[in-house]
């Protein structure tokens, strides 16, 4: 396990993209330093004890000293987090949770993300070199999209304002896209979406890495509340500990 950090870090931005998204960086160099793609931080989003627990995040990408997440408002603590301004401080928690293997035998790369999914794969595209990368992405409409960071990207949306009607499975089996042993996916997104793309993964027999969404309130394994069903050992395994990432092959969603 890698020496976890708790780091106070200095707001530089924390820009609205669309209506709910926002694009947060953080000055904190000796977490930046060390983070790998896939991983994650977790964030007292608040000087007081409300919201008690620390909420976690992917790492979007790292230019430097700063580390940059992607978020969505979603409830109270993400709520919080918006309200923050350039200047004040943040205590992050990290690097947590294992990342993705990119650096296995593979020539194409096919990213897949479903809504605020997309946030861990601009840091993985910028070290991934020397491959072909597609990125499926869906949004439920056009003007939700984020494609932050990404590279040849492919568009679907739910009520089909933009790119094709559907979610970005349904976009990426749509396409005449040669899978093979040298084609490795890389997906994020909501439960449903990743079932659906394991059950063709394992049908197709191709090579996929998933990282899942989760809420994990410490982070690193201590409260147990973040498992997931293992395929290996019927038993379980801890998203913020084990994962976030696993081989498609791994686990029962």
């Amino acid at each position: 396990m890698n020496k976890i950090i708790i780091e106070n870090s200095i707001i530089e931005s924390n820009d609205k993209l669309t209506e709910s998204i926002y694009l947060l960086k953080v000055h904190s160099p000796i977490i930046a330093s060390k983070i790998k793609p896939g991983q994650f931080c977790n964030v007292k989003v608040s000087d007081t004890d409300y919201p008690l627990l620390r909420r976690p995040f992917s790492i979007c990408d790292v230019e430097n000293h700063l580390i940059v997440f992607l978020y969505q408002v979603v409830g109270v603590g993400t709520e919080i987090l918006a309200q923050k301004m350039e200047g004040e401080v943040l205590s992050i928690l990290g690097p947590l949770g294992n990342g993705f293997n990119f650096d296995d035998d593979f020539e194409t790369a096919i990213i897949i993300g479903g809504g605020i999914g997309v946030a861990p794969f601009p840091f993985l595209i910028r070290n991934i070199t020397n491959k072909k990368i597609v990125s499926y992405i869906g949004f439920r409409n056009k003007n939700e999209i984020v494609d932050y960071g990404l590279t040849n990207c492919k568009y679907a949306t739910d009520d089909g304002s933009f790119g094709l009607k559907g979610t970005c499975i349904d976009l990426f089996k749509s396409e005449n896209t040669i899978l093979n042993s040298k084609t490795k996916i890389f997906a994020c997104g909501p439960n449903p979406m990743l079932k659906s793309l394991i059950e063709y993964c394992s049908d197709k027999n191709l090579n996929c890495e998933v990282s899942l969404e989760s809420a994990m309130a410490c982070g690193f394994g201590i409260c147990q509340g973040c498992v997931v069903e293992s395929k290996e050992d019927d038993e379980y395994k801890l998203v913020c500990k084990d994962g976030p990432v696993f081989k498609f092959n791994e686990i029962k969603l």
